[in-house]
C-alpha cells in the first residue's frame, strides 16, 4: 500500500461506527477503565482536531482530539490513535497525530497532552510532564503522560487533575 492509495481527512459523524470498531479491535474492553477514556465520557471530542484514514471507502485509521482542564491551563487530549492491524508500521498513525498537532496549533491550542508510549510520540515533539504537575483520574504511569506545547509557557497553566474541560468551571471576569 502507498500513501496515494488512502485518503486522509477530517472525522464525521459517519465515521463513527467504523472509528468504534477499530478501537475495540486495538484496544479491546479494557479501554473503557483507562484514564483518557474517563476523561472523554466528561464530554465530545472535537471534530475539527479529529481525523481518519479512508481506504476504499473504509476506515483503517483514526486519531481524536478531546478538550481537556487542569487547574487554569486548558489543552487538548490526543487520542485515541489506532490503526487497523493490517495497516500498521505504514507511517499513517504518525501522519495522524502530525495532522492533528497542525489543527490544535492552527487553533491556538496551547498543549497537547497524551498518555502513550515515550519512543513512539517523542519523535513527533512530545516530551514528559513534569512529574505530579498533572493527575490523571484513575492511576497512570507518570513515564507516559506527555505533552506538545505549541504555545511557550502554557504547559505550567495545567496543574492539578485533569477532567474534561466542559466539566471545567469557567473563571469570572470583573
Amino acid at each position: 500500500m502507498s500513501i496515494s492509495d488512502v485518503t486522509f481527512m477530517q472525522e464525521t459523524p459517519a465515521h463513527d461506527a467504523e472509528i468504534e470498531a477499530i478501537n475495540a479491535e486495538a484496544f479491546g474492553p479494557g479501554r473503557f477503565v483507562k484514564s483518557s477514556y474517563k476523561i472523554r465520557e466528561g464530554g465530545p471530542h472535537d471534530r475539527s482536531m479529529s481525523f481518519v484514514v479512508v481506504k476504499d471507502g473504509h476506515v483503517i485509521a483514526s486519531v481524536r482530539m478531546t478538550p481537556i482542564a487542569a487547574g487554569k491551563g486548558r489543552a487538548m487530549l490526543l487520542g485515541p490513535l489506532a490503526v487497523k492491524p493490517e495497516f500498521k508500521n505504514q507511517g499513517l498513525g504518525k501522519a495522524l497525530v502530525r495532522m492533528a498537532l497542525e489543527a490544535a496549533q492552527k487553533a491556538g491550542v496551547g498543549v497537547t497532552m497524551l498518555v502513550g508510549d515515550a519512543p513512539y510520540y517523542e519523535p513527533l515533539g512530545f516530551r514528559r510532564i513534569p512529574y505530579g504537575q498533572v493527575v490523571m483520574p484513575r492511576p497512570t504511569d507518570p513515564n507516559r503522560m506527555l505533552a506538545v506545547e505549541h504555545i511557550p509557557g502554557a504547559l505550567s497553566e495545567l496543574k492539578g487533575s485533569v477532567i474534561h474541560a466542559r466539566l471545567a468551571s469557567t473563571p469570572q471576569t470583573t
